[in-house]
């Protein structure tokens, strides 16, 4: 049962947005205010609007429309693949390939390439169809590769006539293929994106792994509502927890989280590439001033170094010389030839 309170979303770092210097401004009306450099989410207006997309979501999947989960940044691949697959649903959970709304038509090849393979794999006919090693591993590489792209569509012959993803702004070719094709979109929006594009925005942490989790679950809470008419019970409250001082100290201890696998994943928002080149560069320009002054030459070394460019000229006249010579010399030996 999808719940959809300001505790829950409290305690799942739905609030946390990114720097403020990375913020859209077209995300104003979703931010409550800033603590520490980091924009704050407004949760009485993400329990609203998740509220209304998982109404709108739960009325088109009704009618037989079929989303496309699409999440490929790491905190997002496994909760999509789980969310997708527990509704019936197809997913792109690790790159999205340039065309794949737009060329549908070229998409369908390669997975019936995929499928091709798959056949051999099942029937161990690998060494038929090839004559050495080499050859049997990179078609086992192909099909590697390719069930990473198209593992999660394999299954869909028609294209779909929704698109949840999560961060628009990470996945925005496909947002703007979606738009292109008259897609139906859902999509959790942090500060740092771009919500006029979005049919049903939901605004929140979409770097927070049980963020992601909480949104993804819902919306596939709606569909199986929406396709086999199993009523969830879903619950959207905002009177429960109250954003206050005390909700928001924690935004300075913040750091990322553990994914499913046990290993830490930094969030985005707090030291994004962004911070680490800086402070990279800061301690490089550090390391390099004494070294610099080690290395600065003393008033006895500055002597040779003015001396060096009177010298210069000299060699070149040398060299102009021994070239004239050279001339000179061919042009004598060709008149002693004429002569003769």
């Amino acid at each position: 049962m999808p719940t959809i309170t300001m505790k829950n979303l409290l305690e799942a770092g739905v609030h946390f947005g990114h720097q403020t210097h990375k913020w859209d401004p077209r995300m104003a009306p979703y931010i409550y205010t800033a603590r520490s450099g980091i924009h704050i989410i407004d949760l009485k207006k993400t329990v609203y609007m998740a509220k209304q997309a998982y109404e709108a979501l739960r009325d088109l999947t009704r009618m037989g429309d079929r989303v496309l989960f699409v999440g490929t940044k790491k905190q997002a691949r496994e909760v999509i693949e789980k969310e997708a697959s527990r509704c019936g649903m197809p997913y792109v959970s690790y790159r999205w390939l340039g065309g794949l709304i737009t060329n549908w038509v070229t998409i369908k090849k390669s997975i019936a390439r995929m499928k091709r393979l798959e056949s051999l794999e099942e029937s161990n006919s690998f060494s038929k169809e090839t004559r050495t090693k080499k050859e049997m591993l990179e078609l086992k590489r192909e099909l590697e590769k390719l069930r990473k792209n198209f593992g999660g569509i394999k299954d869909v012959q028609v294209l779909p006539e929704i698109l949840f993803v999560i961060d628009p702004d990470k996945e925005a070719i496909a947002v703007a293929e979606a738009q292109k094709a008259g897609l139906k979109i859902f999509g959790v929006v942090d500060s740092n994106c771009n919500p006029t594009g979005i049919d049903y925005p939901i605004p929140g942490n979409d770097d927070a792994i049980r963020s992601i989790a909480l949104f993804a679950q819902t919306m596939a809470d709606a569909i199986l509502e929406g396709t086999r008419s199993i009523d969830s019970g879903a619950e959207f409250t905002d009177d429960d927890a109250q954003m206050d001082e005390d909700s928001l100290v924690n935004v300075q201890r913040y750091q990322g989280e553990y994914d499913e696998a046990g290993n830490f994943i930094l969030d985005e928002t707090m030291d994004g590439p962004d911070n680490k080149n800086n402070t990279e560069k800061t301690e490089n320009k550090d390391a390099e001033k004494p070294k610099a002054e080690a290395t600065s030459p003393d008033a006895s070394q500055a002597k040779p170094i003015e001396q060096t460019p009177k010298v210069l000229p000299l060699v070149k006249e040398k060299k102009i010389e021994t070239i004239n010579k050279i001339k000179i010399k061919k042009k004598v030996s060709k008149i002693k030839d004429t002569n003769k």
